[in-house]
């Protein structure tokens, strides 16, 4: 099985093990009896625990911002790409991000993580909004105010529901396009 698993199955094994259990959870041994292997396996893709550490902040960025960005850029122009970012946030299950912002209070390479994948998601939210014709100014200030809503939203006991949900979307993007 050791050459059948790839570093990916152990990046994403790692990321619900993360959401899951916390930081501390992120141990070759517990992982690899998860997996149904030795440890070798774990040290045939990653050289140490610290290795894997890096490549999990890594991985959690790429699918965390990169690939929700991808996505949000590839959809058709009839779709609104801020309401689908929103709708998303405010619908998601937010366990790994709010695992990963617990380590970064305990980890330097953690919290430099956090901040990376906060500046871009942040960018990424103004540039939406300088697209639409908002000056730059009240751009940067509108993205920061939304991007405050998730981390409020990641660190709630639950998503809105259904019917709630649509108001504080209705509400947010009249804030945002003003």
């Amino acid at each position: 099985m050791t050459d059948q698993l790839s570093a990916e199955d152990w990046l994403d094994l790692g990321l619900k093990t993360l959401a899951r259990s916390g930081y501390a959870a992120l141990k070759a041994e517990p992982l690899a009896k998860a997996m149904g292997v030795s440890r070798g396996s774990f040290y045939w893709h990653f050289a140490d625990i610290g290795t894997f550490h890096a490549a999990i902040l890594a991985h959690w960025r790429d699918i965390a911002a990169e690939q929700i960005i991808a996505d949000l850029e590839s959809a058709g122009t009839s779709e609104d790409p801020l309401a689908r970012l929103l709708t998303r946030i405010l619908s998601g299950r937010l366990a790994l991000e709010r695992a990963v912002r617990s380590w970064a209070t305990s980890d330097a390479a953690a919290r430099a993580a956090v901040q990376a994948i906060d500046r871009r998601r942040l960018d990424y939210v103004e540039t939406m909004l300088k697209r639409v014709g908002l000056e730059p100014e009240v751009a940067q200030a509108r993205a920061q105010i939304l991007y405050w809503t998730f981390l409020g939203v990641t660190f709630s006991d639950k998503p809105p529901e259904s019917d709630m949900r649509q108001a504080v979307l209705d509400e947010l993007m009249r804030l945002a396009r003003g």
